[in-house]
This record gives C-alpha cells, sequence and structure tokens, in this order.
C-alpha cells in the first residue's frame, strides 16, 4: 500500500534525509554538505511509504515569492512505479494551493524529459551544481486531474 506524509522542517525529517543519502549522496556522491541545507528547515517536504517503508521524497522551498521544487528522489529498487510522478504532482498541487503562480525546479538533464511529460519548460542555459548537470524549468499552471 502506498501512503504519503507532509512534514515541514521544524518535524523530524530523518526519512527524507535517508531517502536523499541513498539517492543523492551515496549513488550520484553529491557531497553531504550540498545536500543538507538551510532550506530544509523552511521547507515543506513529502514523503511517499510503501508498506510503510519510506520511499520517495521532495521538498517545496518558497523564496523570494518563488516556489522551487527540489530535491526529488527515489530510491533505486522503487523506481519504474511513477512514485517520481506522484512526488512531483503532490509538490505541484502544493505550490499552487499556497499561491504560486508558476513552479520552478533546477532540474538534472538526465530527468529533463521526465519533467517536461509534466509540463516544464526548460529555460536559460545548462550549469554544473554538484558536479552534475542541470537545467532551469518552469510550470505555469496547476496539475490536470486528481493525484493526491
Amino acid at each position: 500500500m502506498i501512503t504519503t506524509k507532509w512534514l515541514t522542517g521544524e518535524q523530524d525529517l530523518s526519512h527524507p534525509y535517508y531517502i536523499r543519502t541513498e539517492v543523492f549522496i551515496k549513488e550520484q556522491h553529491v557531497p553531504q554538505n550540498i545536500e543538507i541545507d538551510q532550506l530544509d528547515k523552511t521547507a515543506h517536504h513529502v514523503v511517499v511509504y510503501e508498506k510503510n517503508t519510506p520511499v520517495a521524497t521532495g521538498r517545496l522551498v518558497i523564496a523570494n515569492q518563488q516556489y522551487l521544487l527540489g530535491r526529488i528522489a527515489v530510491l533505486k529498487e522503487h523506481r519504474g512505479k511513477k512514485l517520481g510522478d506522484l512526488v512531483v504532482r503532490m509538490l505541484i498541487r502544493k505550490a499552487f494551493d499556497l499561491g504560486a503562480q508558476e513552479v520552478h525546479i533546477h532540474a538534472q538533464t538526465q530527468a529533463q524529459a521526465f519533467y517536461e511529460k509534466l509540463g516544464f519548460i526548460p529555460y536559460g542555459k545548462i550549469y554544473t551544481e554538484a558536479g552534475i548537470a542541470h537545467i532551469n524549468m518552469v510550470k505555469k499552471e496547476d496539475v490536470k486531474g486528481n493525484c493526491c
């Protein structure tokens, strides 16, 4: 059974940190001091559970009236189940519920097609962050249909 849970930075973030450590730090070799940052304290975090085990996560940061999705991760053994899609849709819905006119993401270029399928449009030039190629993307409308 799949369940989801919203967390804020004041709550226990051990489940999102576990997933992010496995995916970003161990798998993609992102330094921990870059992966775990001060924005976690003010972000809205979503965690997806499969049989009560945390398997996917993402966060929504609101800064300078910009709504930024990020730290979207699915444990390797749980990929291909549309859990990343669920996380992104939940984050988009949360952003628009909180007043966003558009949402942004700093997407890894290897995931660009995934975000394009969800309606994100790339802008700007490709840049490197934590040794990984990224592209900025924006979505100007809420998700369609019921997702969460």
